[in-house]
């Protein structure tokens, strides 16, 4: 089972579900009404819009998971020993298939492959370039599942590879390990068999490779490796392998490539754009007789980079993100090659609202008199894996609030509609459907709360902090709290049982009474916390087991939300979150969390956290309106937290948890914008709690980013404790108080890994905190995993939080003997 390699002949064709193009379009068109004369008119464009008369359209790449999260199901089955990896394959050949029939029907003129992946795309290119740790054991050939999955997951004896968030997304990438001593081989060849899995259906595609500047800017010297290693000097050991790989893609028939190079809308040196001159001059030869796209997203690209960029010889075509790199425009129109192709990404990659269609065509009417008609391609602005995949799905969702939105589907037509009006093929009933539904949007009565405005834009001159310095609160605190030196927690939730969410989804469904439900969530948290009793935790959680997600579970009880029911994206591997929709002022009704807390802190008289997502994760981790600045709309989510905060000490709870986990994320790629986002930021999350007792402990939690650039601005955000991940990126969190950062706070930074079935020994964890110790002052020390426990199965998490538990008694052990 673990030599099958990462690609599957595809099924016979008539095997497949297709949808047929008059079907497609009354399903998934923005003119879709209950009337007989719109929807007749809606089959008539249909009809124009078939494969035949595809225009000049493109899709930068598509969600992988399914309309219903089909691969997430496979993958965890083929995991857990269910199913065999021939079934996986099959699950993910039929996903490919649809989806590439589903635009050809569409009308998609460039329609990419590659872009599937069964975990994530630059781990296929570290796969495709054979660039294999060698703790995995790997010894030469087509990269098998086997090592692939140990990569991403880790296994008994090896922990995974890094992962940390893709750009500003909430997708994760796992970050490639290179050194000097490499050695580079064409070793999965799924590019290729893609490419002709789709032909073998009649769907000519754009194979779509992680470009090889970015992929060596997003990687990091392996462990070993000395911290200042250039990582653009193996250019030349990569570029062989590249050129394998366009020489196979030509000699199947590909005429298109397209090269993702994400990294050029960053703040470039001179050094990292030469990267880029290099490389593609080296390609230019493999190069011929293909038409090159290189497509950029995410932000605008900076005017040195489009400089280089629009030089380089042998691309037939640039892409840009035109949604959230507007500046790029100017650029644009200040000067663009002459005969190249412009993919024009105007149709939103990263949101659920409907485009604004008469907008986006006038932009590219002013953009054909640039760059001529028949050289203008209507996109995507990114890939449409950070949205959702289809509206169709959502039958329960308002009728107003849906026809103000357009999933993955959608944004497909959209595309495909304004390659049409581009061409003088415009669909009036189309274009008047969706200008209604703008204007529904912005008149609609259950958008705008006054109080809520008035209460948010009334924050903007005050600092709103705590009155006493967080010494001194962390002395009062632990008068009344009385931890031990290295104190234990875990960071929130427990693991998510088939039983529990069973329970949760009755209720929903009203199959059993409230009583039913309190009880059986009752029972749950008192499991939990005689569990954590019996480890010997200092400060309990209650497992949150009445959650669905940590953003969901808050949005539905807040106003201004609106939610879905297979809205899925991909966070990482088989991980979906459903992010909910903010459509318009938020504010609290009533208490959130209140019941449960207090519940779990009467079943212990240890410390019992109240859990809370914070303003900026909420924000970040859900659809947001794009009617008002994000920081307006961060503002309003803030108080409505502040509210649940003050109840909670009221409640007696006093220690709090307000998740920060998306902080970093938010942070603009460019660095020219990032000190505005971050004093709003953390301004938010200061709000949250500035009205609090000196005696109640704040905690936060981050994870899974790079947070060395923005020390400061997490001190600034002054709580008293901040547990943070630490073990799966090797620690780098400690070096930036090796050099000399000073943090007076509590924190604990993550000492193991729990997005891996990996249980680490005793004698690990107790490593990993003595390196802490060298940094950091052990009274400030708390000792927790990376993360919360809601994806492992008890049979992991008992033996991990008992070495975790062992070790910190060890330890603290020792520093009494040292005293």
């Amino acid at each position: 089972m673990g030599q099958v390699s990462l690609h599957s002949r595809a099924p016979p064709i008539s095997s497949l579900r297709l949808v047929s193009v008059d079907s497609f379009y009354l399903r998934h068109s923005p003119a879709r009404t209950c009337t007989r004369h719109r929807r007749l008119a809606v089959l008539r464009f249909a009809l124009r819009s078939s494969p035949v008369r595809a225009m000049a359209s493109h899709i930068v790449g598509y969600p992988r998971m399914g309309p219903k999260r089909e691969l997430k199901f496979a993958l965890e089955s083929f995991w857990d020993g269910k199913s065999s990896a021939e079934d996986l394959q099959k699950v993910a050949a039929d996903l490919r298939a649809s989806i590439w029939k589903q635009m050809a029907a569409a009308g998609i003129k460039y329609i990419p492959s590659n872009t599937f992946s069964y975990y994530d795309q630059v781990l296929d290119t570290t796969a495709m370039l054979g660039a294999v740790p060698p703790r995995y054991g790997w010894n030469g050939g087509e990269i098998a599942f086997d090592t692939y999955f140990s990569m991403a997951r880790g296994n008994a004896s090896v922990p995974a590879m890094e992962m940390t968030k893709w750009f500003d997304t909430n997708y994760h990438y796992i970050v490639p390990e290179l050194g000097p001593d490499v050695k580079f081989s064409y070793a999965s060849h799924k590019a290729v068999d893609e490419f002709k899995e789709a032909k073998a259906l009649g769907v000519d595609t754009v194979p779509v490779l992680v470009g090889p500047v970015s992929y060596l800017l997003l990687s990091k010297p392996a462990k070993g490796v000395e911290k200042s290693f250039s990582l653009l000097s193996l250019i030349g050991k990569i570029l062989p392998i590249y050129k394998e790989v366009i020489a196979e893609l030509k000699a199947v028939g590909a005429t298109w490539i397209q090269f993702d190079e994400p990294t050029l809308v960053m703040d470039l040196d001179s050094h990292q754009l030469q990267a880029f001159i290099h490389a593609y001059s080296e390609l230019e030869s493999s190069l011929s007789g293909l038409s090159i796209l290189i497509e950029t997203y995410f932000a605008d690209v900076p005017a040195e980079a489009y400089k280089t960029l629009t030089s380089l010889k042998g691309i037939a075509g640039f892409g840009f993100d035109l949604v959230r790199g507007t500046k790029t425009l100017d650029l644009v129109k200040g000067g663009f090659p002459s005969g190249k192709y412009l993919f024009a990404g105007l149709v939103d990659g990263r949101n659920i609202w409907a485009n604004d269609l008469d907008s986006s065509l006038k932009t590219l009417q002013a953009l054909e008199g640039i760059v001529g008609k028949d050289k203008v391609v209507v996109s995507t602005s990114c890939s449409l894996l950070h949205t959702a995949v289809d509206l169709v799905n959502e039958t329960k969702l308002d009728k107003e609030i849906k026809s103000w939105l357009a999933f993955a589907a959608q944004k497909v037509v959209e595309v495909n509609a304004l390659a049409q009006a581009l061409f003088g093929l415009k669909d009036e009933t189309v274009f008047s459907a969706n200008a209604a539904a703008l204007a529904s949007r912005k008149s609609s009565p259950r958008v705008t709360n006054e109080a809520v405005q008035k209460a948010a834009a009334a924050l903007k001159g005050s600092d709103h902090r705590r009155a006493t310095n967080v010494s001194a609160r962390l002395d009062a605190q632990q008068k009344k709290l009385n931890l031990p030196i290295l104190p234990t927690t875990t960071i929130g939730s427990f693991p998510q049982t088939m039983e529990l969410r069973k329970v949760r989804r009755e209720y929903k469904a009203k199959k059993i009474s409230e009583d039913d439900y309190v009880n059986s969530i009752k029972e749950e948290i008192n499991k939990v916390v005689k569990l954590q009793e019996e480890l010997d935790i200092d400060v309990l959680v209650h497992g949150e087991p009445e959650r669905n997600d940590m953003v969901e579970y808050f949005g539905e009880q807040l106003s201004g939300f609106a939610f879905t029911v297979n809205g899925w994206v991909q966070s990482y591997g088989s991980r979906c979150v459903k992010p909910p929709i903010i459509y318009g002022d938020v504010s609290r009704p009533k208490a959130m969390t209140v019941f449960w807390s207090s519940m779990a802190q009467s079943m212990t008289k240890r410390p019992m956290k109240g859990m809370l997502t914070g303003p900026v994760t909420i924000l970040n981790w859900s659809f947001v309106r794009n009617d008002q600045p994000r920081s307006e709309t961060c503002y309003q989510i803030a108080l409505a937290i502040k509210d649940e905060v003050e109840d909670l000490e009221k409640a007696s709870v006093t220690v709090i948890q307000i998740d920060e986990a998306a902080l970093r994320e938010g942070l603009p790629l460019r660095k020219s914008e990032q000190a505005f986002y971050l004093d709003w930021a953390v301004h938010s999350f200061r709000i949250t709690n500035c009205g609090v007792k000196d005696t109640t402990q704040i905690h936060t939690h981050m994870c899974y980013s790079h947070f060395n650039d923005i020390i400061h601005s997490i001190i600034n955000m002054d709580a008293d404790v901040i547990t943070i991940e630490n073990s799966r990126s090797d620690e780098k969190l400690l070096s930036v108080f090796r050099e000399g950062v000073k943090y007076g706070a509590g924190i604990g930074p993550g000492v193991y890994d729990i997005h891996s079935p990996r249980i680490p020994s005793s004698e690990e964890i107790a490593d990993r905190i003595n390196k802490m110790l060298a940094v950091l002052g052990s009274n400030i020390l708390w000792v927790n995993p990376d993360c919360g426990l809601k994806t492992r199965k008890y049979s992991e998490v008992k033996p991990a939080l008992s070495n975790m538990v062992a070790a910190a008694k060890l330890l603290r052990t020792q520093l009494a003997s040292a005293k």
